[in-house]
């Protein structure tokens, strides 16, 4: 099924149109990484013709723990996407928590994400919604794809219709998620693009006890399986040095191994449609 065309910018997301990406790393460690993982990704992605969103969070308010490391704030945060958004030249998504922080964010961002632990907050999302910016839902771990119907009937009501749907794995027990590849289609058919997150949805949730662990290594084979099931676009967090990571190293894909990973979606992707 194809899905409504979501226009950002230049690009055209769903409908007919290819493959995207949106990646970054999970929250800003500091301006100069981001910087330098946005460029890293976008030649990347150019010289694969492959569409890019870049994605990074001025703060990571669901963090495990209470000392865990949640990124710059919102100011700083804000101004260091707003400079990367224009040295780099590329559109630029981010989580908001609160909806106080809606406006100020939706200065700078060219796509609202609201992150899975708040997908079903009415107050959030209708304030994320009146921005007229189109708004990536993350489906949360505790839904069935089926319930995210009434998340978008939420959005259109006042009426915003440049919606994005994201999959990223459901609870499957303690410290872990499994992934219905059936929710991709299921979603698809509420005629919205539909988008698979292939490093959340690795994540063992609180699973290092203070924090998250992950198994990095299935992401290729999620990613590729999502393409393989019709997926409109692809989200990643990438990191240069995922080891050494801030925050989610554990479910983050290296920089080295993008492009190898993307010339094989782009193969999956032109025999699927």
């Amino acid at each position: 099924m194809k899905t409504k065309e979501i226009r950002i910018g230049n690009l055209k997301l769903g409908g007919s149109n290819p493959l995207f990406l949106i990646a970054g790393p999970c929250v800003i460690e500091n301006e100069k990484s981001a910087a330098y993982t946005a460029e890293k990704i976008k030649k990347i992605c150019d010289k694969l013709s492959f569409p890019f969103i870049f994605k990074s969070s001025y703060d990571k308010a669901n963090r495990s723990a209470l000392k865990s490391f949640r990124g710059p704030g919102l100011k700083k945060g804000l101004a260091i996407l707003k400079r990367v958004k224009e040295k780099i030249g590329v559109p630029i998504i981010c989580d908001v928590h609160s909806k106080e922080e809606v406006k100020e964010v939706a200065k700078i961002v060219d796509i609202i994400q609201i992150p899975a632990f708040l997908c079903r907050q009415t107050d959030l999302l209708l304030e994320a919604s009146k921005t007229a910016k189109p708004v990536n839902v993350k489906k949360g771990q505790f839904l069935a794809p089926w319930d995210m119907k009434n998340i978008i009937e939420k959005i259109e009501s006042v009426g915003n219709r440049n919606i994005l749907l994201t999959e990223r794995g459901t609870s499957f027990g303690y410290n872990n998620l499994v992934v219905d590849m059936k929710s991709l289609p299921i979603m698809k058919e509420f005629g919205y693009p539909v988008i698979f997150d292939a490093t959340h949805s690795v994540q063992l949730p609180g699973g290092l006890g203070t924090s998250s662990g992950g198994l990095r290594e299935f992401i290729p084979y999620l990613a590729r399986a999502s393409v393989a099931c019709g997926c409109d676009g692809i989200f990643l967090e990438v990191h240069p040095q995922p080891d050494k990571a801030l925050c989610d190293g554990p479910n983050s894909f290296p920089l080295t191994r993008l492009a190898s990973l993307l010339e094989e979606l782009k193969k999956i992707n032109a025999i699927v449609k």
